[in-house]
């Protein structure tokens, strides 16, 4: 069976989407558009209905991009570098994203931050005894670094946890930064 293309909107339809979209979560500017300009019968639309979210203050690319640093950082306990790896795929203009996660992580110790973060990850083992095992230790970096911690970070707190210090620093010289 086809896919039917989706109905095309006029304006205030249009608008309904959008504040549909809105009450649904919080999107990025460019990330609404996207969303409108799929919809939209006319392009022109689409800039009205942003620019008229935009003067309501539903629509602010610096407030969404601060609440989403601040609830990556509280809820999920995610590193800088993931944030801002997500917001950029949100499409938040750089400067206004390294603001936002600035303002997030500015007093976080991110050595604690990787302890909470493997405690709640390894929450079933002992990670003494997991990270014995050089797949488990390489494993577990893997997944700190995907989190969006640094590798230096990441290194001292695993190193806190295994005697394999010599081959922690070979997989730090193996992975590029993001």
């Amino acid at each position: 069976m086809a896919q039917s293309r989706p109905r095309r909107l006029g304006r205030e339809a249009l608008q309904e989407y959008a504040l549909r979209a809105l009450g649904g979560r919080a999107h990025s500017v460019s990330e609404l558009a996207g969303k409108l300009r799929r919809r939209a019968e006319r392009e022109e639309d689409v800039q009205e209905v942003l620019t008229a979210l935009k003067q309501r203050g539903y629509l602010d690319d610096r407030t969404f991009a601060r609440s989403f640093a601040s609830a990556r950082l509280e809820n999920q306990g995610f590193g800088r570098s993931r944030v801002l790896r997500d917001l950029r795929v949100k499409r938040v203009a750089p400067a206004v994203a390294e603001q936002a996660v600035k303002a997030a992580y500015g007093e976080v110790d991110e050595l604690r931050l990787i302890e909470a973060f493997l405690e709640r990850k390894y929450r079933k083992v002992s990670l003494d005894v997991y990270l014995a095992e050089p797949k488990n230790m390489a494993s577990a970096y893997r997944r700190l670094r995907l989190a969006g911690f640094s590798s230096a970070s990441v290194i001292r707190v695993l190193k806190r946890h295994s005697e394999r210090a010599e081959e922690l620093e070979s997989l730090e010289a193996e992975e590029p930064e993001t």
